[in-house]
């Protein structure tokens, strides 16, 4: 019988360190996010890296161990704490000259930093910053496919003209007042220019342009897209616009955003075939028959068209005894009605043809 007081086993201490050890030397990616480093002391960069996330920590400055990081092709160090002095070394770096992507995303610049050793660079993203001017960015290489300078101060579009590949823009939330310097993107796909102070479209004709945000500026009229025939989302709520007019020839367009404007009717959307969203809320628009009658050649593809807060659906719940919802095809189509559905065909049977015929989605309050 063994001895109930015998001592256990002798344990390999040496082993059970080796156990718990991570072996980074073959790592390709490393992300730290959120792990509230003030600085990288404490962390192994293996020379395999590619990869290197940052985001989300409290980092002042710049490890200069990353400058020897020959294979990174990607990096982040967004939202953190890195000014205008911290970043100025990264223009030394000429080991790291295959970078590819670049995010300084939210930190506290104030100017465009020098990047211009990076000549493979596909994305940069300043984006959430303090910076006030685009110089600096005509030293970007031309190989950028995306930029991103969004929520900054920037009061002109310049530099960055030589930017012949670049297929996302991103310069929304800033001081724009006028749409410039595009005629070399013949490749750019996506344009985001919400919350800015835009008074007129320019888009000196970019045929191959699929997204426009044009949101919250100062639009007063939507001339200007008509070449943008291959356009797939357009996006033009909060703005001025009293007429819907220079939309015909966008037989592509899936998605077309002009509500909070001033339209009283909708216009020039006959040929939009492929029209799936229509949102026209918070505008002035009388009838409901109109807008049936407008939206007749997208009745194939249409499935949701929003009009709350227009003249032709201001039906306060309060006044009436029920709330009938009824169901087509799995789509919802909401009414308020006092006694029956006889009121609101009588004011638009054209409109209720359509819906009972065609799978829409038609929110009215």
């Amino acid at each position: 019988m063994q001895n109930q007081t015998e001592p256990p086993p002798e344990t390999n201490s040496d082993k059970d360190d080796q156990a718990i050890e991570f072996d980074l030397s073959s790592t390709t990616a490393l992300d730290l996010t959120s792990f509230q480093l003030h600085d990288l002391d404490s962390v192994e960069l293996p020379s395999s890296l590619t990869e290197l996330d940052l985001t989300a920590n409290r980092l002042s400055k710049l490890d200069p161990r990353i400058a020897n990081l020959i294979n990174l092709r990607k990096l982040s160090f967004q939202q953190n704490l890195i000014d205008d002095a911290a970043i100025e070394s990264i223009s030394s770096w000429d080991s790291l000259s295959g970078l590819e992507e670049l995010v300084l995303r939210d930190n506290k610049l104030m100017k465009v930093p020098d990047v211009s050793l990076f000549k493979k660079l596909l994305v940069f993203d300043v984006s959430f910053n303090e910076i006030t001017s685009l110089h600096g960015m005509s030293k970007v290489s031309s190989t950028l496919k995306e930029l991103y300078v969004s929520k900054n101060e920037v009061t002109k579009m310049e530099e960055i003209d030589h930017l012949h590949e670049l297929q996302i823009l991103e310069l929304g939330s800033n001081r724009l007042r006028v749409m410039e310097n595009l005629q070399n993107f013949t490749k750019l796909e996506e344009l985001w220019l919400g919350r800015n102070r835009i008074k007129a479209i320019n888009l000196c004709g970019l045929k191959y342009i699929k997204k426009i945000s044009l949101q919250s500026n100062r639009l007063t009229s939507m001339i200007g897209l008509e070449e943008c025939v291959a356009l797939e989302e357009l996006y033009l709520s909060h703005n001025g616009i009293s007429k819907m007019e220079g939309l015909s020839t966008l037989v592509n367009l899936r998605v077309l955003d002009v509500s909070s404007n001033k339209l009283t009717s909708v216009n020039d959307v006959q040929n939009l075939t492929r029209l799936e969203d229509l949102w026209l809320n918070d505008n002035q628009i009388e009838s409901l028959e109109s807008v049936a009658e407008a939206v007749s050649g997208s009745r194939e593809k249409l499935t949701t068209v929003y009009l709350e807060n227009n003249p032709c659906v201001c039906l306060q719940l309060e006044d009436f005894k029920s709330l009938e919802l009824l169901f087509f095809n799995f789509f919802l189509f909401i009414f308020v009605i006092p006694n029956s559905l006889l009121w609101l065909m009588s004011k638009a049977s054209l409109f209720l043809y359509l819906v009972l015929c065609h799978t829409w989605t038609i929110i009215l309050f």
